[in-house]
């Protein structure tokens, strides 16, 4: 139940700028009639005095108990998706409810405040509002508190109340399509096998093939040697399911550009497309953000819908660093998983960290955001392009395949730049 919430003010904060000047005006009136002498003057001051106490008087100080219910559909959008979102009230308190003006506070982003009239509820009565919501940012929004506000019929008086209930309303990433194209893991732990034990009671998840020199004797499967003829042996290995490490660099420093194309805002739309390409492609994804390491989930296989939700309530830190990831990718590029970062060219010694993660015989792509195209004057634009290029060759030189993008690089087109295998460290 979201009930209203006030401090009960002073009757001097209740009356509007109206109600001060009746009451002014009155104790004006008043004293020039009883200094003149003139009875009507005294009560005209009187009745003008009168007015914004009895306004005073008759408005309810209960707090109303209001019980506000939030449904939005859908509840995640996309970005430029309209939603919309229903609101009940119900009087879950004793009395009947005066008039309210209602006001419902969102952020700026998704739009502009709605505003009604809030009619009288008896005990147990509902309404219902609906107003829409739109976004062109992603993020994670809340709706609410509603604010109510009460005025006198003269306007002398004016009361505001608060409805604590709030609720959410998640606006996922841009994805975009990356194509059909199937992506080839690494050579060690994504395409290759899983070593797995064989069932004690039954043979459910073992495969027979034929003898290899080097086989052990006591892997012979003798039942199938007797009716195949020859010598067979149990295949206690079956195909692993492949694993890719998403990496978002989200270090505030490096991260230039403001708005809906900042070049955070490029990078975590890319993480977010190939999060769904990958898992439409049967990867066991894990993803790896300053967020995701500090509660401890990067070491969790995620699903598509919880990996567009860290994403799209992931922000840029200051105090984020890439030696900290480069750390906690380590324990997954041993066992031989596909990388898949997106990272600004801003620093060497950062790029360089993250490099060595990459391990022989793995695959390791990288989306690589040059910081003079994103929101950098174009003085000097092109020397700082020349300096993002060289930065980029450190990742290229530890074997990563990397493209370099800027705020108008098409996804889709940076990513067949980099998962392609004909072209590597390409610019787009």
């Amino acid at each position: 139940m979201a009930r209203a919430q006030s401090s009960l003010p002073s009757p001097g904060t209740l009356l509007t700028s109206r109600g001060k000047i009746f009451l002014g005006l009155g104790v004006v009136v008043v004293a020039a009639g009883v200094l003149l002498g003139y009875r009507d003057v005294t009560r005209i001051g009187l009745v003008l005095m009168a007015l914004p106490v009895l306004a005073l008087l008759l408005m309810p100080r209960r707090t109303p108990k209001i019980r506000v219910l939030r449904e939005v559909d859908p509840p995640r959008l996309a970005p430029d998706d309209r939603g919309s979102v229903n609101v009940r009230f119900t009087n879950v308190g004793p009395r009947r409810t005066p008039v309210y003006l209602a006001e419902e506070h969102l952020a700026l982003q998704l739009g502009d405040r709605p505003r009604f009239v809030l009619p009288r509820m008896a005990r147990g009565e509902e309404r219902r509002l609906r107003y829409t919501v739109r976004s062109r940012h992603r993020g994670a929004y809340e709706l609410g508190p509603i604010v109510l506000r009460q005025r006198d019929p003269f306007g002398l008086t004016f009361l505001t109340l608060q409805l604590s209930s709030r609720a959410e309303l998640l606006v996922l990433p841009r994805i975009h399509p990356l194509g059909d194209g199937r992506v080839r893991g690494t050579s060690r732990g994504s395409e290759g096998e899983m070593p797995q034990m064989v069932a004690l009671h039954g043979e459910d998840d073992v495969s027979i093939r034929t003898y290899r020199d080097g086989d052990e004797l006591r892997r012979v499967h003798w039942p199938a040697t007797a009716h195949r003829g020859e010598l067979m042996v149990r295949q206690e290995d079956r195909p692993a399911r492949r694993r890719a490490l998403l990496v978002l660099d989200s270090r505030a420093s490096a991260h230039p550009g403001t708005g809906v194309r900042t070049s955070y805002e490029w990078a975590v739309s890319a993480i977010a497309s190939v999060a769904r390409h990958l898992v439409a492609n049967g990867f066991v994804v894990h993803l790896l953000t300053d967020t995701t390491l500090r509660d401890g989930t990067t070491e969790h296989a995620v699903d598509l819908d919880a990996a567009l939700e860290a994403l799209a309530r992931v922000q840029p830190e200051e105090d984020s660093r890439l030696d900290r990831l480069a750390a906690a990718a380590s324990p997954f590029t041993t066992g031989g998983v596909l990388v898949v970062a997106a990272i600004v060219a801003d620093d060497e010694e950062p790029l360089r960290t993250i490099a060595a993660i990459r391990q022989p015989g793995s695959r390791a792509l990288a989306f690589v955001l040059d910081p003079a195209t994103f929101g950098a004057s174009r003085a000097g634009a092109t020397g700082q392009t020349e300096a993002g290029t060289a930065l980029t060759g450190v990742l290229a030189d530890a074997g990563w395949r990397t493209v370099a993008v800027g705020p108008q690089t098409d996804v889709a087109r940076a990513w067949a730049a980099i998962a392609s295998p004909s072209t590597a460290g390409a610019g787009v």
